[in-house]
């Protein structure tokens, strides 16, 4: 199945002399591959260079322009890219099957756009258990820098889930026979008190615009002292730990 699958749903691609060099350090990982520029130049590249002879990483050299269309960042990549194993990255419909009618919770992100935010709830969904982080590649960050950052690392092992869009997500899984919950503040029906279902995907609204899918039914954490809402962060950890607390 692996070698059927794209290879960015094998990889996510680090980018950037600093996170490169610790990336092939870390014994926890294991890099794919090292793609650098044939202009680059400079100490950090020969560290880079050494590193990877001393591990076993194959080095490819590419132009500049290839580098920096690999990396999508035309600003930070330093000359230097890195594909990174990411054991658990897989996509949408292949994470369906394998799951058949077993329990499973999922997150799906629905615009959210801040790579911290994306981060954090990668790093709490693990934590928490989840199932899955379903990250549409339109509308939600790459999982880069930023987003590796703000999950403390925990990214590469996270249950990354590739899809193209977040309505192309709900069609597949509610066929699947998943209910569909939209986290709302509007919503009559508390997080605590709703009987929830086996199988679930819990949407996650981007900051500007909220939900944009169709929800089966929406819930509420519910807030006092006029707080209207939570960062979708610290929302998501509040599902997700009530959710497997269940």
């Amino acid at each position: 199945m692996d070698s059927k699958k794209s290879p960015r749903d094998k990889w996510i691609t680090v980018y950037g002399r600093k996170p490169v060099l610790e990336a092939l350090h870390d014994p926890s990982l294991s890099v794919a591959k090292v793609v650098l520029a044939d202009n680059a130049t400079g100490n950090s590249m020969q560290e880079i260079l050494r590193a990877a002879e001393r591990y076993g990483t194959p080095v490819e050299r590419a132009t500049a322009s290839r580098v920096k269309w690999l990396a999508g960042n035309g600003k930070h990549d330093q000359g230097v890219v890195a594909d990174v194993d990411a054991p658990r990255m897989t996509p949408l419909e292949e994470f369906v099957r394998a799951r058949g009618k077993r329990p499973t919770n999922v997150f799906l992100l629905d615009g959210v756009t801040n790579p911290g935010n994306v981060g954090m709830i990668l790093r709490t969904a693990t934590g928490a258990g989840f199932d899955g982080v379903i990250l549409p590649r339109a509308g939600t960050p790459h999982v880069g820098p930023l987003v590796i950052k703000a999950s403390a690392g925990v990214a590469f092992q996270a249950p990354i889930v590739n899809t193209s869009t977040a309505k192309a997500a709900v069609d597949v899984l509610r066929t699947a026979g998943y209910h569909v919950y939209g986290l709302a503040a509007r919503s009559q029906d508390s997080l605590f008190k709703t009987e929830l279902a086996p199988r679930a995907v819990y949407v996650l609204g981007g900051e500007t615009n909220g939900i944009t899918v169709a929800t089966d039914s929406d819930l509420q954490i519910p807030l006092h002292s006029g707080v209207e809402s939570l960062n979708v962060a610290v929302a998501a950890a509040v599902v997700a730990f009530e959710v497997t607390n269940r």
